[in-house]
């Protein structure tokens, strides 16, 4: 197979690489060359939000296209229409943030999504952003277009600093404010499974939105800091907390405490989805320590501070204001 990744250096896209040289794919990549790909990837230069960004592409075929592209649809719309007739599948990775909020619990890949255009530029709030590039890619490309409508995800190499932030506070172990409740189900994915989806689906031309993550359930809030505790070898001790009481202190959730919800419309939204359609094109999930283990060797690899992307929030709780929580 040969590839064409439209990034392939950070996160999702540097992973995608991984698997597909993995499989023994021809890769190439355009990106603007800020960061190394992986070593075995053909890099092309440009930059999609740059007049002429795109005339590394401007010849050659392949077999399939992956996309991970995250900011103004634009550049995807620009993109599909000049690889129209060239490529065989093209496949992007979008988001569950295209529905429509709040969202029911259990709902699916018909549940409504946010108004956009493929022809919005410059800064776009990033539910319009990613459905935007869907609505490039539908009107170019129609039945050849997989939309991986990605949920959280997790793994090796992560750029936000969700789990990161979990290991390296575990690491340092004494009385650690646990969100909760314990049983709390979490619904993610492992960057590692999604690539391998993606991949799986491209060479299968699968068409169409599918909710890319893991099964509600698949992990609990308990599972996924009991296996950082494991996999730091911490002597942390796991405060489970009130999710009533966390709130009442103003405490942030998903950004301060990150990957954590407390139950209700947001939960629902982002840890309920039904995947239904992606489990049974073949999505498989490793267990949670699996990934809390991997995600903790790479960052030790990097001397344990994770990547942060610009775009993003800074996550984390200050220490101060966790002290005072456990002090009551």
């Amino acid at each position: 197979m040969r590839l064409l990744l439209l990034g392939g250096t950070e996160f999702v896209g540097r992973v995608v690489a991984e698997e597909a040289l993995a499989r023994g794919w021809e890769v190439m990549a355009l990106n603007r060359g800020t960061r190394p790909a992986p070593e075995g990837v053909r890099t092309l230069l440009g930059d999609r939000t740059a007049e002429g960004g795109l005339a590394a592409l401007g010849t050659g075929e392949w077999d399939a296209v992956v996309d991970t592209w995250s900011w103004a649809p634009a550049a995807v719309r620009d993109s599909a229409r000049l690889l129209n007739g060239r490529v065989g599948h093209y496949a992007y990775v979008s988001s569950r943030s295209v529905y429509d909020y709040p969202l029911r619990a259990g709902a699916g890949e018909a549940a409504p999504v946010v108004a956009s255009s493929p022809d919005l530029t410059g800064e776009v709030p990033y539910a319009e952003a990613k459905r935007g590039a869907e609505l490039a890619l539908e009107a170019e490309f129609g039945g050849r277009a997989l939309l991986a409508r990605a949920g959280l995800i997790l793994g090796p190499h992560e750029n936000i600093g969700r789990l990161p932030w979990w290991l390296n506070r575990i690491a340092e172990g004494g009385p650690v404010l646990a969100p909760g409740s314990r049983g709390l189900a979490l619904q993610y994915i492992d960057v590692r499974d999604l690539a391998a989806w993606t991949l799986d689906a491209a060479a299968a031309r699968l068409a169409g939105p599918y909710n890319l993550v893991g099964p509600s359930g698949h992990a609990t809030m308990g599972e996924l800091l009991e296996a950082c505790v494991r996999a730091t070898g911490s002597d942390a001790e796991l405060c489970w907390t009130d999710p009533e009481r966390i709130l009442a202190a103003g405490v942030e959730p998903w950004t301060e405490l990150p990957i954590w919800l407390a139950p209700g419309e947001l939960y629902d939204f982002l840890h309920t989805g039904s995947v239904e359609r992606a489990l049974g094109a073949g999505l498989r999930c490793r267990p949670v320590a699996e990934t809390v283990a991997d995600t903790w060797a790479w960052l030790r690899s990097i001397g344990g501070s994770a990547p942060r992307r610009s775009d993003r929030v800074t996550v984390g709780l200050d220490r101060e204001r966790e002290a005072a929580l456990l002090n009551g």
